[in-house]
């Protein structure tokens, strides 16, 4: 009885956090979201297996999603922190708003146009000696993935926002409007669409993705437009931070670049099973690191100032539980890799055969896992503190490492070294931030 007094006390002392409860959201919303992801590989495993339309179209869709990722998430994640400093003034809040949203038009058409116009110089530099209508396969189903390069920005930011008016689960259930489009896409329209069927899926999600989170944040008010103001104080430190940041996504979003470069040599299909072998480890990391990245930036930005010591406490506590039930995953995972492969994608197109490989390729992703989620977290802790130097060097150590360790495991394992050079490379990421965060530690204790 005791005991389970004790249970549910526990448990009903947890809920009453506000971050606890905030991680559960999260994780609970990205798991619906992810579950939708999932749908969706199974049905377009379904439909292609590992073919050539599948291979194309993650070229397609990289340089957008690369863009997205590196320029639009690192002028997020820097946003959020001096948005909360200029929160606690409460005077420029408007001017604020405006000029990230200026920003981030600016930037998003800028690379808009430079994909456009160096899209046939990307394809024959880094994806020679095919065909001309396996490119114009890339052209086409780019030409549709492109555009949502400008949603994805306006998203994110207005995510930011919410994320920072403690809405966090309107900001994780945006995104499943891509997944539920592309399933109906490939279900109603797939004869109509033909070859494009992912990438108008894609777009017309990004969209949807778009409406859905300015509705939500016009109704919270959390939307405040006024005359920019480039020289404010906390825009000015933004612009600080964000060479840096800018510099350490740019690095590290290279990484999936080299590992196309070196996986396009082998057999047809060969990116296609590195990106359903990702998908599981990328499905777990996604629900631990969201859940935990989207509420533990703003609230290290909002008590690591104040209580640096304590904060730094809490951080290698989640850190320490991170690796222990990230363990416990890889194991669990690496057992059950063939049989869960199996499970979700063997059917029709997919065959034993394409298990057999993607089931290896998955074992060696899992790997990263605990490495992965506890470097997301402490690069939010650094980003929320405007420590971001250090994340640059990490990435071209990491850079470095994933081509080295790509050439030389390509030879002695095939795919199956790319996905091995990832996992390590995440390996060294995290120990690296670990070793430079316990220095800073010393500063305050």
């Amino acid at each position: 009885m005791n005991l389970k007094f004790d249970l549910k006390s526990l448990i009903s002392n947890l809920l009453k956090n506000a971050t606890i409860t905030n991680v559960i959201t999260v994780g609970i919303t990205t798991l619906i979201v992810s579950g939708f992801g999932f749908l969706k590989d199974i049905v377009i495993a379904d439909s292609f297996g590992l073919s050539e339309l599948i291979d194309t179209f993650y070229i397609a869709i990289l340089v957008p999603s690369f863009i997205s990722g590196v320029f639009l998430g690192s002028f997020n994640s820097v946003f959020i922190p001096n948005y909360v400093s200029e929160l606690k003034t409460g005077k420029h809040i408007g001017a604020f708003q405006s000029t990230s949203f200026i920003l981030t038009i600016g930037v998003a058409i800028f690379f808009l146009i430079i994909a456009f116009l160096f899209t046939d110089t990307y394809l024959e530099l880094l994806y020679e000696g095919h065909t001309a209508s396996y490119y114009e396969l890339i052209k086409k189903q780019f030409y549709f993935v492109a555009p949502c390069i400008l949603f994805w920005g306006f998203s994110s930011v207005i995510s930011g926002l919410l994320t920072i008016d403690n809405e966090f689960k309107y900001s994780s259930i945006s995104t499943i409007f891509t997944p539920i489009s592309i399933i109906l896409a490939l279900l109603l329209f797939k004869d109509y669409l033909g070859d494009v069927v992912l990438a108008v899926g894609t777009l017309i999600g990004s969209i949807l993705n778009f409406i859905f989170i300015l509705g939500v944040a016009i109704k919270r008010g959390v939307i405040h437009l006024d005359k920019p103001d480039f020289k404010s104080h906390n825009v000015v430190k933004l612009f600080k931070q964000l060479p840096a940041k800018l510099s350490s996504s740019l690095l590290s979003g290279i990484n999936p670049l080299i590992d196309q470069f070196f996986s396009q040599q082998l057999v047809i299909g060969s990116i296609a099973a590195l990106g359903y072998g990702i998908k599981i480890p990328m499905f777990a990391i996604g629900i631990v690191g969201a859940a935990l990245g989207n509420v533990l930036l703003p609230y290290f930005s909002k008590y690591a100032i104040d209580n640096p010591e304590d904060t730094f406490i809490k951080l290698k506590q989640i850190l320490k539980y991170l690796i222990l039930g990230g363990s416990v995953i890889v194991v669990i995972g690496v057992l059950l890799s063939y049989p869960v492969i199996s499970i979700l994608f063997e059917r029709n197109a997919f065959t034993s055969n394409d298990t057999a490989v993607v089931s290896k390729i998955q074992q060696m992703y899992l790997l990263q896992i605990p490495s992965y989620v506890t470097g997301l977290v402490m690069v939010k802790f650094l980003t929320s503190i405007n420590r971001n130097n250090i994340m640059v060097i990490t990435s071209i150590i990491g850079l470095l490492l994933n081509i080295t360790l790509n050439y030389f495991l390509i030879d002695i394992m095939g795919v199956y070294g790319l996905a091995l050079a990832t996992s390590l490379v995440s390996i060294m990421n995290s120990i690296v931030l670990y070793i430079y965060i316990s220095k800073i530690n010393k500063i305050y204790v």
